[in-house]
């Protein structure tokens, strides 16, 4: 009875610690998340989120085509700099079929490091290479799978 007991406290133990260490890293990993600059005047894109870490970022917004002003060009170019003002890369987004009066959501996450501000400006071509783009953050089941097979590998 005593071994059961000892088996059952133990299996409680490493359950708090999974949970604990969890929470740890979610807030570790949003902490360490800073505000990028904006260094342009572009009405027709709403941007609620641009945060960046020393490796990768994310931007969030929308894309508003109104008829007063509308997008002309085919695509919306986001250049994204360090904080000695060095081009780091550039991502292009494709605005053509966007209708008058139109809304599109934005939502982004790149892999460039020590990225400062970003400026968004309109073009009619893609000029140069563009960054590729990570497909998602990362979600809550993957963090805790990885925190499952660090902790067995390191047990």
């Amino acid at each position: 009875m005593s071994r059961m007991k000892t088996l059952i406290l133990y299996a409680v133990g490493l359950i708090a610690f999974i949970i604990f260490s969890d929470i740890l890293i979610n807030v570790n990993l949003e902490a360490s998340y800073q505000k990028l600059g904006r260094k342009d005047n572009l009405n027709q894109v709403s941007i609620y989120q641009a945060e960046a870490t020393i490796v990768n970022g994310r931007i969030k917004g929308t894309i508003y085509n109104p008829e007063d002003a509308p997008l002309n060009a085919k695509y919306l170019r986001f250049d994204f700099y360090s904080p000695r003002d060095v081009l780091m890369g550039t991502k292009y987004i494709d605005v053509s079929n966007l209708e008058v009066n139109q809304t599109q959501d934005l939502e982004m996450y790149f892999k460039l490091e020590n990225v400062d501000y970003y400026n968004v400006s309109t073009t009619n071509e893609k000029e140069e290479k563009e960054i590729e783009l990570l497909p998602q953050d990362l979600t809550r089941n993957e963090i805790i799978v990885g925190t499952f097979f660090t902790l067995l590998i390191f047990w």
